[in-house]
């Protein structure tokens, strides 16, 4: 498909993104030797172009039209995808895109992601394609590894074969029998599985094809949202979270309690992270917002006010939160303070129709979308939010995901 230069606005030179070196290797600090020309060079994907930075991309869709495009935040052009029937959500494995509808779920490849190695990373950009409907209906949470896609939803969990969805096809892929219906998570080659056993709610390991290795003796009551970092996987429960690592083959679950007593509607139940980043962001009630830092065990609860979402890129940069009066708002997550203020929505844009305003950050710039006036806006949130460029858009970006992580 033809990409399409769209209308920015910037309000600072962005000649940083005028190229990219391409990568051919990565430096172990030894001298390199000259490979024999047959040999493909190390992170070599075929079809794809490795580059020295992250290649983010937007998927945005309109909740009503079906519209649904990629906006290339390198290049500036965005590319049309299949018009889908009316949107009801959007989510992301970092590179795919899945498209929720009330019919099913369309599939997209937004031909960017990151290849994290631990002590070096890859970043690939690829060309952009639909790639057809998913197996099932009703919304789906979607998390990956390097081989396996596991997309849940109501009506259960499916595997999907991750090299098929890079070739280009949307596997049918085998169900996941005996999983409760909380979040499937991918992880160190087996699976990370809410399960329901005799008087409690727990995660439990699973091999590749679905058998029980190991549970967890540490409960883990309604789980419901996870989030792969780092340190480990994070799941939410009623009574905090539950971080599940691995060394050397052997799993451990530890509780993270939120040490005081929280209302089931003040629950953390969807995280929000930078990628590669342990510190997380979840709403907290309809006012307020949950910072959890993974490394030091630790949650803290930010009164932010009336909020409709929230993000941080985490190490030591601000908490990012939405409010409903259409301010964005960072947060100096140790002391709960507001440290800057940037009106970006108009208020009450959040209730003139279907969808929702999201936060995406990646390592230098958040997004925010605006569908009552067709715009997606670029924060450099070290610059006291400053407003870097703003997208206009021929349609209503009613959803929101970035990928390229």
């Amino acid at each position: 498909m033809t990409p399409r230069k769209i209308r920015t606005t910037t309000t600072l030179s962005l000649a940083a993104l005028a190229g990219f070196a391409l990568l051919t290797g990565c430096r172990d600090g030894t001298e390199a030797k000259t490979p024999p020309a047959s040999a493909e060079p190390h992170g070599y994907v075929e079809g794809a172009e490795e580059a020295s930075e992250q290649q983010s991309r937007l998927v945005l869709a309109d909740a009503t039209t079906g519209t649904v495009e990629v906006l290339d935040l390198i290049t500036g052009d965005t590319s049309p995808m299949k018009r889908a029937d009316a949107v009801k959500g959007l989510s992301t494995d970092g590179r795919f895109a899945y498209v929720t509808t009330a019919d099913g779920t369309q599939v997209v490849d937004s031909g960017a992601w990151t290849v994290d190695h631990g002590d070096h990373v890859h970043y690939y950009r690829a060309a952009i394609r639909d790639l057809g409907p998913l197996t099932g209906k009703g919304t789906v949470r979607v998390h990956s590894d390097q081989t396996v896609t596991a997309v849940s939803s109501e009506a259960g969990t499916r595997l999907l074969d991750r090299q098929e969805l890079e070739d280009g096809t949307v596997p049918d892929g085998r169900a996941l029998t005996g999983a409760a219906s909380g979040p499937v998570v991918p992880y160190e080659e087996h699976l990370l599985v809410t399960a329901v056993g005799p008087g409690k709610s727990t995660v439990e390991v699973r091999d590749r094809e679905g058998a029980r290795v190991t549970s967890f003796e540490e409960p883990c009551a309604q789980a419901e949202g996870a989030a792969v970092t780092r340190r480990g996987v994070v799941f939410g429960c009623a009574d905090g979270a539950l971080l599940v690592s691995e060394d050397k083959g052997a799993f451990d679950a530890e509780k993270i309690p939120y040490g005081t007593a929280v209302k089931p509607s003040e629950r953390a139940t969807g995280f929000h992270h930078r990628a590669g980043s342990t510190t997380l962001a979840a709403l907290s009630g309809e006012d307020a917002v949950w910072v959890l830092d993974v490394t030091d065990r630790a949650w803290t609860r930010v009164e932010t006010g009336p909020v409709l979402s929230a993000n941080t890129a985490g190490e030591g940069s601000p908490l990012l939160a939405l409010g409903t009066d259409g301010v964005l708002s960072a947060y100096d997550i140790a002391t709960g303070g507001s440290v800057a203020r940037a009106r970006l929505l108009p208020e009450g844009a959040e209730s003139e129709g279907p969808g929702s305003a999201a936060i995406e950050v990646d390592t230098t710039r958040a997004y925010v979308n605006d569908a009552a006036s067709r715009k997606v806006y670029e924060i450099d949130y070290n610059d006291r939010l400053r407003l870097a460029r703003t997208f206009t858009l021929d349609f209503a970006p009613s959803y929101m995901v970035e990928t390229g992580r």
